[in-house]
């Protein structure tokens, strides 16, 4: 169904002003969340229900976006035939795929509704989960097979795009920014659940003869209830409307692409080292793979998506006080500096240390994270018309969904760069050199670009 699809007359919400009409199929006409009585009398409930339901099935999306961080792992132990590097490619696939469908995902809510994408999109997340679940039962599964599996989990990847652009149409623009990150942040914790739960769950269900297949099955029910509560509870706005011309001119746009790059660095070393800091674990310190506690088996390793999916709202709360540019130089130079000392502490072999500093990393890509995104409007508002007839805003909201595109590519290429270090080198120190140099790079970009004295970006509190 879509939004232009005829209904029976249109009948006003008791209480709301008159141009606020509810139709059946939870279609609403004439939303406009800046009518202050209309948001007063029920905007801001109507908004509250979405948001809700836009959280949990974003929180599920990245939760099956990072199951194969931790499966792929466990698999040569369960019998599987697997390089290192398949073991990779396992891992990073999935956020190859989900970034590329961020880009299609941006323009759903305009085309299908709300409502209608939230449920289809949290359905679509049964295929991954379902996939996983039966490719894991048999040692003797085919590598592509397992690949393919893998990239089905890219559907999670997606979600963002779609649930970003469909919230930002149900609040006002002095509430956006806390909707907004609180719709993110409730997303990226789904990394560090997945990262939690998973192995407990394996452990637990191996008793039982299930195990591994579990990390998938387990996820069903919840997957099952997001799609119920977003058909019953979400709404389809009809004046959401998607602007393909805006994102044309945006792709135009020299400064979508620096905040782009910006945000690879950030969001993208999250996603990635996310992805990849099981593996990492497992590859260094072997014996804190998994704790024992009680019956059953506990990574660590979910305390890092877990720090930076905190941190992300204080890096946005930072950039309204400071400025997006300051606090982005802040966080990618204190990225390269906790990079830099980790390899120089890796030959300590001291777990808690390389822990620590991993959770220092998280946190300040987590800050990072908050104050690029947060400079997106910021900038296109200063750059002001650029004589293609697209209005600033038109931008900035289409590259809300492009440089979140973008930036989830990290995802792919932090994994691909640590296994090509490890490959050749034998250790993972050159990739970590590497990611110092970038930082210091990109730091520099967000310096010249947005953060020198006297330029007008700086000026305007960019």
């Amino acid at each position: 169904m879509t939004t232009q699809q005829a209904t029976p007359a249109p009948v006003t919400a008791p209480g709301a002003t008159p141009r606020l009409r509810m139709r059946p199929g939870r279609h609403i006409d004439g939303w406009d969340p800046e009518d202050t009585r209309q948001w007063s009398l029920i905007g801001r409930a109507v908004a509250t229900t979405n948001l809700r339901w836009s959280v949990f099935a974003e929180f599920l999306g990245f939760v099956v976006w990072q199951l194969w961080s931790v499966v792929a792992v466990q698999l040569p132990a369960a019998g599987f035939d697997l390089s290192s590097a398949q073991v990779f490619w396992l891992i990073s696939v999935p956020s190859l795929v989900g970034a590329t469908l961020r880009i299609p995902y941006t323009f759903m809510v305009a085309r299908y509704g709300g409502r209608n994408w939230t449920t289809v999109s949290a359905l679509l997340l049964l295929l991954p989960a379902c996939a996983l679940a039966v490719c894991v039962t048999n040692p003797a599964t085919p590598f592509p097979v397992l690949l393919g599996a893998a990239a089905l989990a890219g559907f999670g990847g997606g979600n963002f795009a779609s649930s970003m652009a469909n919230i930002t149409y149900f609040f006002p623009a002095r509430e956006k920014g806390w909707a907004l990150g609180l719709n993110a942040a409730g997303g990226n914790l789904g990394a560090a659940v997945a990262q939690l739960a998973v192995p407990v769950v394996v452990s637990a269900g191996a008793a039982v003869a299930l195990g591994l297949p579990l990390a998938g099955l387990v996820w069903v029910p919840l997957i099952l209830l997001a799609a119920w509560g977003a058909w019953r509870y979400m709404h389809n706005l009809t004046d959401a409307r998607g602007d393909v011309a805006g994102a044309l001119a945006t792709l135009r746009e020299p400064h979508l692409w620096v905040i782009a790059v910006l945000y690879v660095g950030t969001f993208g070393s999250f996603i990635g080292f996310s992805a990849v800091f099981p593996k990492l674990i497992a590859d260094v310190f072997p014996q804190f793979s998994a704790i024992a506690v009680g019956g059953a088996a506990l990574s660590l390793a979910f305390l890092g998506p877990l720090v930076g999916s905190v941190a992300r709202p204080y890096g946005g709360h930072l950039a309204d006080r400071l400025g997006g540019a300051r606090v982005t130089v802040a966080a990618l130079g204190g990225m390269a500096a906790l990079s830099l000392t980790v390899v120089l502490t890796l030959p300590l072999t001291n777990f808690w240390v390389f822990l620590g500093l991993f959770l220092a990393l998280f946190a300040a890509s987590g800050l990072g994270n908050g104050a690029t995104y947060r400079m997106i409007p910021a900038v296109f508002a200063v750059r002001g018309h650029t004589g293609d007839g697209v209005e600033p805003r038109r931008k900035a909201a289409a590259a809300l969904g492009l440089v979140s595109a973008v930036g989830a590519y990290g995802g792919f290429v932090i994994p691909q760069v640590l296994n090509v270090s490890n490959e050749v080198t034998g250790s993972y120190d050159t990739a970590f050199h590497g990611f110092v140099a970038v930082y210091v790079t990109l730091m520099a970009l967000a310096w010249v670009c947005y953060g020198r004295r006297g330029s007008r970006f700086a000026e305007a509190g960019v």
